[in-house]
């Protein structure tokens, strides 16, 4: 029977990989559930050249709007943040004082027009942004979310990538949801069980495949390819494989290793291939003990912030911890944060 349901999954597996857009910049995101509320979730950030990232610290009570046009979606932040900007014109990944984490990562298959679509705007580039700052849980977010109240606002990224995107976040309870724009539509899956996303296909198709593995065994066998699908399944198989702990040296170490088992090398980015690019960083996010982690595959070092030592009052000053001009930071970084200006987001109308 194994043998069987092997040939059946890589059967699907040469299917979809050879069906998947081409694309360049992928990511995996992962979360572990732990015993005594034990909530841990890693991302990788791949990408076909160095993002430029740098992370940010927002208090509560900023004023923001989803678009340069008066028809955009304002609001002001109920919750303050800590969040990694690419380029410095959009967040791709954070969590808020909640235990909210958010994550970025890449879809080929995302489409968000709409024949004629007068709803307020959203931009891409602060959608993120927007969940972090209104919702201390993913049921709050999906609520809102689900009643598809603007439209998306997606100009081409700085190196000339197209935005298309999907979102997971998770809360500190273990509740997680993804979403997804398909044919102008917002798909939203949610649960304890959508723990993992990567890239292409679409997340309901990544499950199937997954499903597939999950007859095998993954003693017996795992895919081990950079592709997006095998991804998926690694990241699914090996997160529910960690020891159940509710010591947070060992669960996010054990998270850590899960998100180096799907990173990809330097070097390694195939114009060709669907959803491969090298990893530049990681992220791992305790959401029971409020600790943003971060490593880059530059430095030799993992730091951290904590936001037990943050203060995110309302009239705080925005910060910044800069990462592009090669400082090197290790342990707990919540006091080098410095002034700074406001995130100039990327907004097309």
């Amino acid at each position: 029977m194994k043998t069987q349901y092997l040939t059946l999954a890589l059967t699907v597996t040469i299917a979809w990989a050879m069906a998947s857009p081409s694309q360049t910049e992928a990511c995996t995101r992962a979360v572990y559930l732990g015993p005594d509320n034990m909530v841990v979730t890693g991302r990788t950030m791949d990408w076909k050249e160095d993002p430029q990232s740098n992370i940010y610290f927002f208090p509560r009570g900023i004023e923001r709007r989803g678009g340069l046009t008066d028809n955009s979606v304002k609001w002001t932040s109920a919750y303050g943040s800590v969040v990694t900007a690419g380029y410095d014109i959009g967040v791709c990944d954070g969590m808020n004082e909640k235990g909210l984490v958010a994550n970025l990562l890449f879809l080929t298959e995302s489409d968000y027009k709409r024949p004629d679509d007068r709803r307020p705007v959203m931009g891409l580039s602060i959608w993120t942004q927007y969940v972090l700052d209104n919702f201390a849980t993913v049921d709050e977010a999906v609520a809102e979310l689900r009643k598809e109240a603007f439209r998306i606002d997606d100009p081409d990224l700085p190196n000339g990538a197209k935005s298309t995107l999907h979102l997971s976040i998770s809360d500190s309870g273990g509740n997680s949801a993804i979403f997804e724009y398909l044919d102008g539509n917002l798909v939203i899956h949610q649960g304890r069980d959508c723990q993992i996303m990567t890239n292409s296909p679409t997340y309901d198709k990544q499950q199937t495949l997954n499903d597939y593995w999950k007859q095998i065994g993954g003693l017996v066998m795992l895919p081990g390819t950079n592709r997006a699908s095998d991804r998926f399944v690694r990241a699914s198989f090996y997160i529910n494989a960690l020891p159940q702990t509710s010591d947070f040296r060992q669960a996010v170490a054990g998270v850590f290793s899960v998100m180096r088992n799907v990173s990809v090398p330097l070097g390694i980015s195939i114009p060709d291939q669907p959803n491969i690019a090298s990893t530049r960083w990681r992220t791992v996010s305790d959401q029971k003990n409020m600790v943003y982690y971060f490593e880059s595959t530059l430095s030799p070092d993992i730091f951290w912030v904590d936001f037990n030592n943050l203060d995110f009052s309302a009239g705080n000053g925005i910060k910044k911890l800069t990462l592009t001009d090669g400082a090197i930071y290790a342990g707990d970084a919540a006091k080098k944060f410095r002034d700074s200006k406001p995130l100039p987001f990327l907004f097309g109308i």
